[in-house]
Order: structure tokens, then C-alpha cells, then sequence
């Protein structure tokens, strides 16, 4: 899929060398970032990270989607409604759910499920939903190849191959549109991304998104190669320990499109909508952690009081900066007053520390809990002695719906302008869940679990150490 994109926007190929560039020198010059993505497992994965987006009409297609993405290990985690900031959409992201999937496979689909219901004109909904029971999305054999791995619970390594190359005909760009220019145009007035979905043949991707060490300088290294980016740098501000998201992008392109007429020709037109995205990825946030970030994030567009942009950024960027002092920015008060979540891993010298059961957990081990315990005080005595070091576990998903602006900032950079900065109409997250056939994951409870399996292990090498 990056191969393909690649070949339909060349701008993002000058994106992936200029990431490429800026993780190298991150890595040679901070030792330290290098040798916790080693504990982590990540530093493998680095250069091949990478998130997706593709917006979907119908429940159909949302339900073979996950279908589809189950062939590769990829599940639906999280549920975003965005109808709060002004996009009629609601969301998941399909991805692998634990630690060594994901550093195998680090890949990630963020997947909008247009929301027809928001479209105010009746007359326009029904059309929409004409022209997308009109299309089919899937090849015919990529389903076929679909319902042979729920079968047989697996794909031999020829039909991988051609599941993969069927799988890609589905998000592959197609300048000819199936609907007219003017009810393209109808779809345009009432929001651009419901002509980014309605008016094509498919969900053509609209944007992959490489993982950086330092996004602030691949921000500034856009510039220096002509590349047009985003003035704001979405999610929270420049940090020692990074948390949650951070995302920039270069604006969106303006592409020729032809457009189906009523002989049965074609028209040429232009549509806007794909565009090239960067992310530095942090540290996962506890429930405890999110409602903080939420908090500071609020408050600090509040005082800003528009959505930031090329006018105020520098004026935002301060106000964000002082608003998140209040956030802890070393990893071990943020593991201590339970911010964020972490890897528990045996140093590499605990093995000849001289130890007794209490310290190295042997009690709690024998206590008979499934998932492994220790005392707060044990555990601050054995993180400070060295025994255990904590490692950030990385956030693998989006940036919290709570924060509007980020969705409305985006739209407005890459999705031409929107006139609606919000919905009316509550979010249904079972109606989400009954489109998509199957629950979504809690992402805090997976991070959660991950943490939990961490502290067990940890103190099972320990005890073994005893």
C-alpha cells in the first residue's frame, strides 16, 4: 500500500526520506531514545510504521472491511464519533492488539463509517445512498479469498499473495468518478468528506503516516524542501517524554478528476481531499492521564479562543506550552502518580542482585494472583534499587475526539473548507458496533492488559532469579 501511494502521490515519497533522515540523526545523537525503542521491541519496526485512513459508506462495507482487515491480524479498537467537530462521521481503527503483533506488524487503519443521517437535504441523502448502493468496493475475488481464511483459519502463501494483491484494488485512487460533476458539486456544498466517499469508486486512501522521533524537525525540514505543511502541530506541545499523539501534515492536493456525464462521457473537474501526514508517537495514557491531557488541551484552546492556525500559531504554541507544565514530564512521576502506562522488565543485572522473596515479588507470585501484584512500596523500592526499570508502552492509536478543534483544524488544511463546525445528533456506538459486526476494542483496557502480562513476567523472572 505505501509501494502504491507512493506512485499516486510523489510528494510522499519525499516525506518518507525526509522522516528517514530525521529518525537516523535522533537516533545517533540521543543514545538513550535508541536504547529504550530497543527494550521496547520498536526499534525494529520504526521504518516501517505506519497509519492509514479510508472512509467507507454503507454498513456493508464497513462489515466486509473488518473482514478483510482480520485476514491480516488487524481488529477494530477504539470508537471515535466526530460529528462533534463538524465531520459526519464515526470511527475505529483496525490494528493488532498486542505488544508482539504490533511490533511485527505496525500498521494501523483508521476507518470512518459516513453518517448519512446527518445529511440535512433529503433529497441529496437519497441520492448518496443510490450512488453507493450502485458500487461495490470489493473485488470478487478478495471476498472469495475473505471466506476461504474464516474457513480453513488461514491463507496459504499463494493465496496471501493474491489476497494482497486483490486487497490493494480496493484503495487504489480512481479518477473517474461513477456520480456527475453537479451532484459532486451538491455533495461538495453540504461537506467535503461526504464527496470524498459518495463521489468515487471507492475508498481510495487518503493519506499513510510514517512514524517520526522529532516531529518539530520534520516540520521544519518541510519547509526547507518546498513541501507545504500544516502551521499547527496537532495534540499536545514539545515534551522530554512525549504523551499520546502528535501529527503534521502537508496541505492537501488538488487532483484531476473526470466526472461521469449523461451521454456517458466524461467531464474533467479537480477534487481535494489526499494529503501526506507525519506522527510522533508517546506514551499511553491511564484514564487518569487522559482526563488531564483533556483538561490542559481545553483549556489552552479556550484561552486561545479560535481554532489555531497559520495567524496564531506561534501565540498557541505558547499558551499550550504553559498550559501543560501542570503535566509531569519525566517517565517515573508519570508511572508514580499512575499518568501513564508502562513495560515492568527485569534489568539486565537483577540476576545477580542479592535478593530476598519480598523484594523480587516471590510473595505476591505465591499469592496466588493471575496476573502478578506487588506492594506500591515493594515495587518503589525495586525500580529504585534497579532491579525493575519501567519503559513507556507507545500510544497505537488516535488523538482523543475530545479535543474538536483537532478534527476541525485538520478538515480545514486538507479538506478544503467546512462551513458545519458541528452536528446536532447523538454518537451511537451500538449502531457503529451493529454496522461493523463485532465489539470494538476498549484501547485502555488492551493497554491496560499489556502492562499487567508485563508486571507478571517481570516478576516471574525475578522469583526464577531468587
Amino acid at each position: 500500500m505505501s509501494e502504491m501511494y507512493q506512485k499516486e502521490v510523489p510528494l510522499y515519497g519525499d516525506l518518507i526520506d525526509l522522516v528517514t533522515e530525521v529518525n537516523t540523526e535522533v537516533l545517533n545523537k540521543q543514545p538513550e531514545i535508541r536504547q529504550q525503542l530497543e527494550h521496547t521491541g520498536e526499534i525494529d519496526r520504526l521504518n516501517m510504521e505506519r497509519h492509514g485512513a479510508i472512509r467507507l459508506g454503507t454498513a456493508a462495507e464497513l462489515s466486509m472491511m473488518r473482514r478483510l482487515f482480520a485476514v491480516m491480524g488487524m481488529h477494530p479498537v477504539g470508537y471515535y464519533d466526530l460529528a462533534p467537530a463538524g465531520v459526519p462521521v464515526h470511527s475505529t481503527a483496525f490494528r493488532a492488539i498486542d505488544s508482539q503483533s504490533l511490533n511485527n506488524s505496525p500498521f494501523r487503519v483508521f476507518t470512518s463509517l459516513l453518517r448519512l443521517d446527518l445529511i440535512g437535504d433529503e433529497a441529496l441523502k437519497q441520492e448518496a445512498i443510490a450512488a453507493l448502493n450502485n458500487r461495490n468496493i470489493f473485488t470478487d475475488n478478495v471476498v472469495s479469498l475473505i471466506e476461504r481464511f474464516e474457513k480453513q483459519g488461514g491463507l496459504t502463501a499463494d493465496d496471501a499473495r493474491q489476497f494482497v494483491k486483490e486487497a490493494l484494488e480496493t484503495f487504489r485512487w480512481h479518477d473517474k468518478t461513477p456520480v456527475s460533476k453537479a451532484l459532486y458539486q451538491r455533495l461538495l456544498s453540504q461537506h467535503g468528506l461526504i464527496a470524498d466517499v459518495v463521489g468515487f469508486k471507492g475508498p481510495h486512501i487518503n493519506h499513510l503516516t510514517p512514524r517520526t522521533l522529532d516531529i518539530d524537525a520534520v516540520q521544519a525540514g518541510m519547509q526547507a524542501k518546498g513541501i507545504p505543511p500544516k502551521a499547527i502541530i496537532e495534540g499536545p506541545p514539545r515534551r522530554e517524554c512525549p504523551i499520546l499523539l502528535r501529527q503534521t501534515s502537508f496541505k492537501a492536493l488538488e487532483e484531476a478528476v473526470s466526472f461521469k456525464n449523461s451521454e456517458g462521457g466524461y467531464e474533467t473537474g479537480h477534487h481535494t481531499a489526499r494529503f501526506g501526514e507525519i506522527e510522533q508517537r508517546g506514551v499511553a495514557l491511564t484514564p487518569k492521564g487522559r482526563e488531564l491531557y483533556d483538561k490542559l488541551l481545553s483549556q489552552a484552546r479556550n484561552q486561545l479562543g479560535v481554532i489555531p492556525n497559520a495567524d496564531n500559531a506561534a501565540k498557541y504554541y505558547q499558551i499550550l506550552e504553559s498550559a501543560f507544565e501542570a503535566f509531569p514530564d519525566d517517565y517515573q512521576t508519570l508511572h508514580d502518580e499512575g499518568l501513564a502506562y508502562f513495560y515492568y522488565q527485569a534489568s539486565d543485572s537483577s540476576a545477580d542482585m542479592s535478593s530476598n522473596g519480598y523484594e523480587l515479588g516471590v510473595n505476591a507470585s505465591e499469592s496466588g494472583s493471575s496476573n502478578g501484584s506487588i506492594s506500591k512500596q515493594a515495587m518503589a523500592d525495586l525500580i529504585e534499587q534497579g532491579v525493575i526499570r519501567v519503559e513507556p508502552i507507545v500510544y497505537e492509536d488516535f488523538l482523543p475526539v475530545s479535543a474538536a478543534g483537532i478534527f476541525q483544524s485538520n478538515l480545514q488544511s486538507n479538506l478544503q473548507d467546512t462551513k458545519q463546525s458541528s452536528y446536532e445528533g447523538n454518537s451511537n456506538q451500538q449502531e457503529f458496533e451493529s454496522a461493523l459486526g463485532a465489539r470494538v476494542h476498549d484501547e485502555l483496557e488492551l493497554y491496560q492488559t499489556i502492562q499487567a502480562q508485563s508486571l507478571k513476567a517481570c516478576l516471574m523472572r525475578l522469583n526464577n532469579h531468587a
